[in-house]
């Protein structure tokens, strides 16, 4: 039983174990597009760890579908992994300062509300908060250089009474 889809560090870019068999390929193949469901599914936490090995369809080596196989025992692991909602606004101040903008400045300039159009609608809902987290794995692929990046978005909202 696995605590992660992939190991720490590990480069399936520079396997070179033996190629599949025709039969193994198809196994792969078909393993990736379960996976992908997966995803699909709600399972977003092995996300990179399958699009990593999608790349390898192709050609798999024995090491690729060995990482598929522990993608596998950790699902198996946590098979009662779920996403939980949160309808609150999260409390940001108690990580630290939290900067304050003024949004009426842009690059642009100055914003005015002649800038907005006369008949725009009356907010309806209460404060929102907009969090985003982004994280990159600057020069992931030893042989290619390229790398990875992720991109998270919340948007919390007190429901309107």
């Amino acid at each position: 039983m696995y605590l992660s889809p992939l190991e720490k560090g590990n480069h399936p870019e520079v396997d070179n174990s033996q190629i599949l068999d025709a039969g193994s390929i198809k196994l792969y193949r078909s393993l990736i597009g379960a996976l992908q469901w997966a995803i699909t599914l709600g399972r977003f936490d092995i996300h990179c760890a399958v699009m990593t090995m999608g790349r390898f369809c192709a050609a798999p080596c024995e090491g690729h579908l060995n990482r598929l196989r522990r993608i596998i025992g950790y699902l198996r692991r946590y098979p009662d992994a779920a996403i939980r909602f949160r309808t609150g606004i999260p409390n940001h101040e108690l990580w630290g300062d939290v900067p304050k903008h003024n949004w009426m400045y842009s690059v642009y300039g100055k914003s005015s509300d002649k800038d907005s159009p006369p008949d725009k609608p009356l907010a309806r809902c209460k404060p929102m908060r907009i969090t985003t987290f982004v994280d990159a794995n600057l020069y992931h692929d030893l042989t290619t250089g390229r790398s990875t990046a992720g991109v998270l978005h919340l948007v919390n909202q007190t429901p309107v009474s």
